[in-house]
């Protein structure tokens, strides 16, 4: 019984990083219709801006704050003066471009401060709590509880707030949303802002974790593309569940199931989202969308 709560607990401490990033894709596809593949980059360039702070004396908290700030600006920048010449056309041409400005800021990351791994402190303390048998890092716990307090923020912003509602409406349709008067540039802005500044708190969250390295997201980006597919695009509750569901099943399926063990364990959400698709392809938590014809 231990062991299977270790596993658990694990678990929800692997997918509280994966949903950290897929919460910031959520947000920028909630603003723009996109999927930004660039977000695993921005967050490590935040971790980076955040950890050159801490190195060069200023607060822990200081420095995260000043890593959010930095994003927020950056991701207002690169959707003005380079998404918007990309957001009227082919969605599969901005796709592309998000992907060559990951390629772009992972390779300023490597100039910049070299591929060697940093050590990047933690938020929370290093120390471990007994529950049921099982050892539990409060680095864990406190991970979680910030991850289910952004969520709830997400969502309350999403459905009881008129920008989240203005952000959906640039999102679905931008020039009806333009003749009912709402800013599109600056909602598209802000929501591209918002999503790199939280990109910047997944940064701070994983970097303790992982390590700091240009390629620090790498992984955790595809496995929160799968929570983003798996929970579906619209809700913020639904990816967060499913990137918790990941890395529960992954760890659970690694030890109980053999022919699996550690080796194949990274099959194990692939092949969740397969079956899933074939019977809800808006995944677990989205909406169908419905053509009025």
């Amino acid at each position: 019984m231990g062991t299977f709560i270790q596993l658990f607990v694990d678990g929800l401490s692997t997918g509280s990083i994966y949903a950290a990033l897929a919460l910031a894709i959520v947000l920028v596809n909630q603003a723009t219709g996109l999927i930004n593949f660039a977000q695993g980059g921005m967050a490590v360039l935040a971790a980076y801006v955040a950890w050159w702070c801490v190195s060069n004396g200023v607060p822990l908290i200081l420095a995260i704050l000043v890593s959010v700030l930095f994003s927020f600006a950056l991701g207002a920048v690169i959707e003005r003066y380079v998404m918007r010449r990309f957001e009227r056309g082919d969605p599969d041409t901005a796709i592309v471009v998000t992907v060559g400005l990951l390629t772009l800021i992972t390779g300023v990351c490597g100039w910049l401060w070299s591929y060697n791994n940093q050590q990047f402190p933690s938020l929370f303390p290093l120390d471990t709590v007994q529950v049921l048998g099982a050892s539990i890092s409060v680095r864990s716990i406190g991970t979680t509880i910030v991850i289910i307090a952004i969520m709830a923020l997400l969502q309350a912003l999403f459905i009881g707030t008129k920008f989240g509602l203005a952000l959906r409406a640039v999102a679905v349709n931008p020039t009806s949303a333009a003749f009912s008067g709402l800013p599109v540039g600056r909602l598209l802005m802000a929501g591209w802002g918002l999503a790199a500044g939280l990109g910047a708190v997944a940064g701070a969250l994983v970097a303790p974790q992982l390590t700091l390295t240009p390629g620090m997201m790498d992984n955790a980006l595809v496995y929160a593309l799968a929570a983003v597919i798996l929970g579906g695009l619209s809700s913020p509750i639904g990816v967060v569940v499913a990137a918790w569901l990941i890395g529960v099943l992954e760890n659970l399926a690694a030890v109980y199931i053999p022919f699996i063990g550690y080796d194949l364990k990274v099959a194990v959400p692939f092949v969740l989202i397969f079956v899933v698709l074939i019977v809800r392809p808006q995944g677990l938590f989205g909406r169908k969308a419905v053509v009025r014809v």
